[in-house]
């Protein structure tokens, strides 16, 4: 299914096929039989269990790309980031530079609106113990390939959180019109490449973020005033004042 992704002629379109793929019958097996088992905390959700689309304005100048939803926060809520400790991180986050309505994300209707950002994974489904194998990952390049170029107008940031998103992403620039350097820039936490385009268009500024985990957050490797200084340099260099 994922072959089909370049023909998305918009986003839309795109977020809908994303959400029917069933490309990888591992992560298919492991969406659906936790979507069945629920946590018990959970056990009245009615899960998402489903692939899990970006999250954010077709005309976003700044993209967020993450590793992959988790198992019981967006594979349950259908929306990126959403109903887990890590959206509690990246939304207040978000809130405090400006870019989301409101500092939480709880459920996909509870109000939450994304400002000049998207945010997006480059594996659409929850992987077991958090770790798609390359496979999958390749898999799924389609998909965030297409979005990024659909994307392309108006972007001008990516903030990749953490070393799997980075390496997942940088392959697909190119399809997207942005020169990727040779040697690949390098994965660090505040790590800066401007990535000029093959179009004539706008260059890309690529932004690199110690993910919102709580294997970060929690033993302080990532504080929030970390997030937010990546977030506004991603604001300034994307966000005409």
């Amino acid at each position: 299914m994922p072959d089909r992704a370049s023909r998305a002629t918009d986003l839309d379109q795109l977020d809908e096929w994303v959400s029917t793929c069933r490309a990888c019958p591992r992560l298919v097996d492991w969406r659906e039989q936790v979507a069945r088992d629920k946590r018990a905390a959970f056990r009245d959700w009615t899960y998402w269990g489903r692939p899990v689309p970006g999250f954010g304005p077709a005309d976003a100048e700044i993209a967020i790309v993450g590793l992959a939803p988790a198992a019981h926060g967006a594979n349950r809520t259908g929306r990126m980031f959403t109903g887990d400790r890590s959206g509690d991180v990246l939304y207040a986050a978000l809130h405090a530079v400006g870019l989301a309505s409101q500092p939480t994300s709880t459920h996909a209707e509870d109000g939450l609106s994304l400002r000049h950002t998207r945010i997006t994974a480059p594996v659409k489904c929850a992987p077991p113990a958090n770790k798609p194998t390359p496979q999958e990952r390749d898999n799924c390049r389609p998909w965030l390939a297409r979005e990024l170029a659909l994307l392309r107008p108006t972007l001008r940031a990516l903030v990749v959180l953490g070393g799997f998103g980075w390496q997942a992403t940088l392959p697909v620039l190119s399809d997207a019109c942005w020169s990727v350097p040779s040697p690949r820039p390098k994965f660090g936490h505040g790590a800066h490449v401007e990535l000029p385009a093959t179009d004539g268009g706008a260059p890309l500024h690529m932004l690199g973020c110690f993910h919102v985990s709580q294997q970060n957050t929690f033993t302080g490797r990532l504080t929030p005033a970390m997030l937010e200084k990546v977030l506004e340099q991603a604001k300034a260099f994307a966000i005409s004042t």
